[in-house]
């Protein structure tokens, strides 16, 4: 059996803001309780080879309130995957900020 190999993780090149650099954004998306929502909503961020920082999930009754912070798109991927977010069907609202990464400074303001 051949020995495992290292994946190396590289996010997905950005051909429309390809000297933007990365900065930290936090979405906040208010879904319907559906049991598919978290995965078609990830699956957003996994179709452009990111993997996100953070992700928190509170359930209260027919709601969730999904809260996901990533670091490695620019402000142009971050507003086109917001975009996504808020066409899924069970999704009935989505926020888009920008974070402060005041522990990196190599991190860029967004917008």
């Amino acid at each position: 059996m051949p020995h495992l190999e290292v994946i190396t993780h590289a996010p997905r090149p950005d051909v429309w803001a390809s000297n933007a650099a990365p900065c930290q954004v936090l979405f906040r998306i208010q879904a319907e309780a559906d049991a598919d929502v978290l995965c078609r909503v990830l699956n957003l961020f996994a179709l452009q080879q990111l993997i996100p920082q953070q992700v928190d999930v509170v359930r209260d009754g027919d709601t969730l309130s999904i809260d996901i912070r990533s670091h490695e798109q620019s402000w142009h991927r971050a507003r086109i995957i917001g975009e996504k977010l808020r066409s899924l069907i069970s999704v009935f609202d989505m926020q888009l900020q920008p974070v402060q990464a005041a522990k990196d400074p190599a991190m860029q303001a967004c917008g």
